[in-house]
């Protein structure tokens, strides 16, 4: 295992929406990348082990080479998660998807680049291979200043997703449903399974609970699983925000 807080990490991973998890490489060390993957797996399996993961180039000074990247990649595999595709970058890293076999997804980057940067061609992004996505899921279209009210429990399986907006839920939210919403999650009841606001990149948005049990929470893309939540706030009434680039969470009072 590694030491906690003594290094950098070689791989910054983040949740992004509708639980794809992407991996941004800080550091080509294959060796790394796969123990703190494994890691992560083992210390939450029900969220990691067979998780879709984009694999993001876009922190290195340059692409690798196939061969480093399929080596990589048969690492994650090995390490309990599945590679699905590269996150959009130079034109290096659209001939090393092409060599890979695997897809480019775009939105992935959106979370790392400054709001200046130009738009992506459509043109340039070869088509994602469809990936699994919980049942049933409910995508809402964006309404200004409205916040999508969800009054119903989110069961097991279920996916809520409020788009461009809040999201409130004014009851539970089951182990293995996942709530997102692109502005802030209100939950007035248990939390027991996933929450993710900010979706889109919002790092003003705010997670707030009633009784907190998450299996995962998450504001745009940083995360925390359970077991990295303080024993004392478990169970509580819960507020979480995004500062200097980490979550924090504080009980309300």
């Amino acid at each position: 295992m590694t030491a906690a807080g003594d290094y950098e990490q070689a791989g910054e991973l983040r949740m992004g929406q509708v639980g794809i998890a992407n991996l941004r490489v800080r550091t080509l060390d294959v060796a790394r990348l796969g123990q703190e993957m494994r890691e992560r797996v083992t210390r939450a399996p029900n969220l990691f082990s067979r998780v879709a993961v984009v694999v993001d180039f876009g922190g290195l000074s340059r692409a690798p080479d196939a061969a480093s990247a399929r080596t990589l990649l048969e690492a994650l595999r090995e390490a309990g998660v599945l590679p699905v595709a590269l996150a959009y970058g130079t034109r290096d890293i659209e001939a090393l998807s092409m060599e890979l076999g695997l897809p480019l997804l775009a939105k992935f980057r959106a979370q790392y680049e400054s709001g200046n940067q130009p738009a992506v061609p459509a043109a340039t992004a070869a088509a994602p291979e469809p990936v699994h996505m919980p049942e049933p899921v409910v995508v809402v279209p964006a309404t200004p200043a409205t916040s999508l009210m969800h009054p119903s429990p989110v069961r097991s399986g279920q996916q809520i997703y409020a788009q461009g907006r809040d999201l409130v839920v004014s009851a539970s939210v089951g182990a293995g449903a996942e709530v997102i919403a692109d502005g802030s999650v209100h939950v007035y009841g248990p939390l027991r399974g996933r929450a993710l606001a900010g979706a889109q990149g919002d790092e003003k948005a705010r997670i707030f609970c009633r009784e907190f049990h998450a299996e995962l929470v998450a504001i745009a893309g940083r995360y925390k699983v359970i077991e990295e939540v303080p024993q004392a706030l478990r169970g509580k009434a819960v507020q979480i925000w995004l500062q200097d680039d980490s979550l924090h969470m504080a009980e309300i009072t």
